[in-house]
């Protein structure tokens, strides 16, 4: 038998990182950036196992799925200002409602379905309301707080972006779809002055580029590390079947009312600390998969979140319909949801809808903060409606 040619931590330790770096590196070029940091880190790492360079399992990985995820939690959530947030205008605020219910109604209404064909259903289930709601790092941390297999988080990672970036090229669309479409226009005939939307052509301080020390660096991990620490003694005294999910919440809640602290809210590096803790996870996941059961369960679960995403997008057009949202904030509202703040904004900066740059990012944050927490609440759901 042959054995890896990396074995010991010290070398497996340096295989992870590097392959963290590599996949943030080649995100330069147009087919990486379709794939994206997290697909494309799974993938390195089957591939590594697969060609026996890296072992299966070894006591280093449990040590880094451990920390990781839980840090990454924390970090991503430190920079979140609930008064920034609460200025958002009630119009976008309805079409950010109806996209986050839309994607928990559809999530369970086919996860109740699917649930009887998929290997932990309900799991997937939350697991795309919490990306569908936020982000990719919500996706991982209901995974991780539902305790979903190996092999389901990475099949999930791969639907995700097999079904998600076709789902991006109609959201950079629909703004001229909308405008110079005469069906739409009749059918929608609700938008933004040309003064709301365009305005000054500046762009905001929201997206100015983001600089950061190393003590912002340092204070990000001494609290983030603190919060897990509470976080983890606190669920400890929730029932044993709860407990992972709960410690989830707990880590997100802590660290949300950290941020309010103005000193916290001042750090600033938190999106790339915290993405690069999210990869080195994503690393021992692709490690740990077994290629049968990923490519078996990969087209049912593409299929499961095309479903998903289909469904929210059309009852999400019904509802911001009926409610007489203008259609930019439609658009922006589901592309928070469904992509993230950071889609929505270049979203709008494409669109040349320089006033609403800010809206767009602020709706993807919300998304993000409500992720964990319909995620897990549509899981459990299922879970109760199908007995699973």
């Amino acid at each position: 038998m042959q054995f890896p040619i990396f074995q010991t931590t010290d070398e497996l330790l340096t295989v992870i990182l590097v392959m963290v770096a590599f996949s943030l590196w080649v995100q330069r070029f147009r087919v990486f950036k379709y794939v994206g940091p997290a697909l494309t880190v799974i993938l390195l790492g089957l591939a590594l196992v697969n060609l026996n360079i890296v072992p299966g399992y070894q006591d280093v990985y449990g040590v880094v799925i451990t920390y990781c995820v839980p840090m990454s939690i924390s970090i991503y959530l430190l920079n979140i200002n609930l008064k920034e947030l609460a200025k958002l205008s009630g119009k976008a605020l309805v079409a950010l409602v109806c996209a986050v219910f839309s994607v928990c109604l559809v999530a369970t209404a086919f996860g109740a379905v699917f649930s009887s064909t998929l290997a932990e259903g309900w799991k997937i289930a939350g697991m795309f309301v919490g990306t569908y709601t936020g982000g990719s790092a919500n996706l991982t941390a209901i995974a991780v707080g539902l305790d979903a297999a190996n092999e389901t988080i990475a099949a999930a990672n791969a639907a995700d972006y097999v079904i998600g970036m076709p789902t991006l090229f109609l959201m950079f669309a629909a703004p001229a779809l909308f405008q110079n479409v005469k069906f739409l226009n009749r059918f929608w005939p609700y938008h933004l002055t040309d003064d709301e939307r365009i305005g000054e052509n500046e762009e905001p301080v929201l997206m100015a580029e983001q600089k950061w020390s190393i003590q912002d660096i340092a204070w990000l991990l001494a609290i983030s590390v603190t919060l897990v620490t509470l976080a983890t003694e606190l669920a400890s005294f929730l029932p044993a079947d709860f407990a992972s999910a709960g410690r989830i919440l707990l880590i997100s809640t802590l660290s949300i009312a950290a941020a309010q602290i103005p000193a916290v809210g001042r750090l600033r590096g938190n999106l790339n600390l915290g993405l690069f803790f999210g990869l080195m996870y994503l690393s021992i996941i692709g490690f740990s998969v077994d290629l049968a059961s990923f490519f078996g369960s990969t087209m049912a679960i593409t299929l499961f979140c095309f479903c998903v995403i289909a469904g929210s997008i059309a009852l999400h057009l019904f509802l911001t319909r009926m409610f007489k949202v203008p259609y930019e904030y439609v658009i922006l509202g589901i592309t928070g949801a469904i992509a993230d703040g950071t889609t929505a904004s270049l979203v709008a900066s494409s669109a040349r809808w320089n006033r609403l740059v800010s809206v767009g990012l602020l709706m993807g944050v919300i998304g993000g903060v409500c992720g964990n927490y319909v995620g897990i609440m549509v899981a459990y759901l299922i879970r109760f409606i199908t007995g699973a």
